[in-house]
């Protein structure tokens, strides 16, 4: 057996245990599916939503997000806007609505995102407090299905289902297959009690959650999810709808998408280091293991990944070596077809399965799966380098390619 055999069979086993992990997303994600309510927009109570919106240089898209929010058929509610110091005519857009009953608008000197929801926190009124990007574009039904969520006194927080709108390029067909899968993940550890994150751009929270753990942490690049991990602590659960559909733009581009990645990634190191004592311990119930081994897929799978990959190309190089037969190998086949059967079967489960013409795209999966684990090492780099955090908000297009959204929105 060759070095390069053998360091490749090392980096095996840690694997196969994290596949095996992932690979109970499925089935529980089609357990979830199957108890699902009768009714999944059936709302027991009637409480006063308050949707709380930040925008910093959001004029292109601001407007279709307020307007598909007013139309929602949940009526009573209010939309709180938060100007953070805008640079374009974002401000202007938000005082055409001043005036309609249900909206308050607001605006400060530039602070950041997390500063901006708490400043609508402070200007709200509701005992659930919804919060979604200037860029999404409500369904309808999303705020009733955002509220289905809290049916059980123990939910602390909802987690929505994003939904990719601009459909124009191949990358975000790629990214709109994966959206599904990562919501039969959600799926999946809503089932077990394991969901740790709330989407900043489809999320909801009881004010009196917020009013016990504290608003949104400021300075840091993952709020929503640093908020989750807090509600987490506290004892709550949270709770994935997939009925709660918040459409917005995803990148088109391979530099806006790697500055996205790699500013979610940094808040995630920021907010595993903020909780560093959850990891593990049983005092968190079955969260606190959960998190060690999201931590485990999260950071140290794409390092042994990327080692991984060049002990390949290694071999490759070598004649001596060769790839085929190892269990290396095998397990490189079961790791690429797993994500295919994913995909379906999630698209299946958000009846998305019109979305599936794009499963050509699936092809460059190798090569975004590598690209992804470069985001982790390079965002492991930046923390421990001290890098400011900065927001590289990524910059609207306000292409949406959905000729129409489904109940009567369109877009």
């Amino acid at each position: 057996m060759s070095g390069w055999t053998l360091v490749l069979q090392l980096l095996v086993l840690p694997a196969v245990v994290l596949s095996l992990v992932e690979a109970a997303y499925l089935p529980l994600a089609l357990v979830a599916h199957a108890h699902r309510p009768p009714d999944p927009l059936r709302v027991p109570a009637n409480p006063f939503v308050s949707v709380i919106v930040p925008a910093f240089d959001e004029g292109k898209v601001l407007r279709r997000c307020v307007e598909s929010i007013l139309a929602d058929r949940y009526l009573h509610k209010e939309v709180v806007l938060v100007d953070d110091g805008s640079r374009d005519d974002t401000w202007e857009v938000m005082q055409s609505f001043a005036g309609r009953p249900g909206v308050v608008v607001v605006s400060q000197a530039n602070a950041g995102k997390a500063a901006a929801l708490n400043r609508g926190i402070a200007r709200s009124h509701g005992s659930i407090l919804m919060f979604v990007d200037a860029d999404g574009v409500f369904s309808g039904w999303t705020i009733r299905g955002m509220l289905r969520g809290f049916d059980d006194p123990r939910v602390g927080a909802v987690c929505g289902n994003d939904a990719p709108v601009n459909l124009d390029r191949l990358q975000p067909r790629l990214l709109t297959l994966l959206t599904h899968v990562t919501a039969m993940v959600r799926r999946a550890l809503a089932q077990v009690n394991c969901l740790t994150i709330v989407s900043g751009n489809c999320g909801a929270v009881r004010r009196d959650v917020v009013d016990e753990i504290g608003g949104f942490t400021e300075g840091l690049l993952g709020e929503d999810l640093e908020l989750t991990w807090r509600v987490r602590r506290a004892g709550y659960r949270v709770s994935f709808q997939p009925e709660a559909i918040v459409y917005a733009e995803v990148p088109a581009g391979i530099r806006p998408l790697w500055r996205q990645r790699v500013r979610w990634a940094r808040g995630y190191l920021q907010t595993l280091w903020i909780h560093r004592d959850m990891i593990g311990r049983t005092r968190h119930g079955i969260v606190g293991p959960y998190l060690a081994v999201n931590a485990l897929s999260m950071v140290v799978a794409p390092i042994l990944q990327m080692v991984a990959l060049v002990v390949i190309i290694g071999m490759a190089l070598d004649d001596s070596t060769t790839l085929y037969g190892t269990p290396a190998s095998m397990l490189a086949w079961v790791l690429l077809l797993y994500p295919v059967l994913s995909v379906v079967v999630s698209a299946a489960l958000n009846g998305s399965m019109r979305d599936l013409r794009f499963f050509y795209v699936l092809v460059v999966m190798p090569l975004y799966s590598t690209v992804m684990n470069a985001v982790m090492i390079t965002a492991i780099v930046q923390q421990v380098r001290r890098r400011p955090s900065r927001w590289n908000k990524l910059e609207r297009t306000g292409v949406s390619s959905r000729t129409g959204i489904p109940d009567g929105v369109r877009v």
